[in-house]
C-alpha cells in the first residue's frame, strides 16, 4: 500500500482526520509556546526607547481616532523587499509602551513604522491637508481641519496616569510637568532643559507652521516625526538588543 492509498484512508474516516489533526495542532502549539516558559521576557531590551511626549501621545490619539492604521501598518516585517523600501525591521521593543499597538493588517498606503525625519514638518502637513499636492496617485482623504482645531489638553495628565497603570513608565514627574511639556514641544524659543531630560530625543519645533495656535495638525505631525527615530540602528546589535 502506497502513502497516497493511506492517505486516502485518513481522509475517508472523519474520527481518524480529527485525532490526527488534533495530534499536529498539539504538537505545533508545544513547539511554538514551550519555549516562552524559560524566557524571562519576550521583549528584548533597547537602548533609546522611551515613553511617548504628552504631545506625541496626544498624536497617537489623533492617529487612531482618524483611523489612519485601517490604511498604514506600522510592522516592518524581516523580508528583503520589505527592509529595503521601509528600513530595518520592526523591533518588539519599538511597541512595547502602545496600548494599544499600531501594527495593522493592511496596507493601503505605505508602512510609517520608519516615517519619522524621512519628510520635513511642511511636507507632513501639506499631504495632511491635501494629500494629492505631494504624492499624486494618493487615495488618503484629507484632514485640513486638524490646522484648524485646536488641541485640547485637559486630561492630558490623566493620559499619562491611565498609561502608567499598564506599564508604560511615565514617573510623578512627567505626569506633574504634562501639559508644561507639551506646551514647550511647540515653541522652539520655551526652556526645554526638563522637557529633554525627561523625554531623550525629543524633536522641538512649531509643527505646523502657526506658533499663534496649538492645534491637532501640531500633535499628529510630532507623532508621526518620531516614529522609528529612537533606536540608533547603526549600532544596534541583534544579538543583545544593546550598543
Amino acid at each position: 500500500m502506497s502513502i497516497l492509498d493511506k492517505h486516502a484512508i485518513l481522509e475517508r474516516n472523519a474520527t481518524l482526520l480529527l485525532v490526527g489533526s488534533l495530534l499536529v495542532v498539539s504538537i505545533g502549539g508545544i513547539v511554538e509556546i514551550a519555549p516562552l516558559f524559560y524566557l524571562e521576557n519576550t521583549i528584548e531590551k533597547v537602548e533609546g526607547m522611551r515613553p511617548y511626549t504628552p504631545l506625541e501621545l496626544e498624536g497617537r490619539n489623533i492617529y487612531i481616532r482618524e483611523g489612519c492604521y485601517v490604511c498604514h501598518s506600522q510592522m516592518i516585517r524581516p523580508f528583503r523587499d520589505e527592509v529595503e523600501r521601509y528600513g530595518h525591521y520592526s523591533l518588539a521593543a519599538e511597541s512595547m509602551y502602545d496600548h494599544p499597538f499600531q501594527w495593522g493588517s493592511k496596507r493601503t498606503g505605505p508602512d510609517l513604522a520608519r516615517v519619522g525625519g524621512r519628510y520635513s514638518d511642511e511636507w507632513h502637513v501639506q499631504h495632511l491637508t491635501e494629500p494629492r499636492s505631494v504624492v499624486p496617485e494618493s487615495i488618503m482623504p484629507g484632514y485640513s481641519f486638524l490646522a484648524t482645531t485646536d488641541l485640547k489638553v485637559e486630561n492630558l495628565a490623566a493620559n499619562l496616569k491611565a498609561n502608567a497603570d499598564v506599564g508604560v513608565p511615565y514617573d510623578h514627574a512627567m505626569i506633574d510637568n504634562a501639559e508644561a511639556d507639551l506646551k514647550a514641544q511647540v515653541d522652539p524659543n520655551a526652556d526645554t532643559t526638563g522637557l529633554e531630560a525627561r523625554y531623550p530625543k525629543v524633536k522641538i519645533a512649531d509643527f505646523d507652521g502657526n506658533p499663534k495656535r496649538l492645534t491637532e495638525m501640531d500633535a499628529l505631525v510630532a507623532y508621526l516625526q518620531m516614529l522609528g527615530t529612537l533606536v540608533d540602528f547603526s549600532t544596534y546589535d541583534p544579538a543583545t538588543g544593546y550598543r
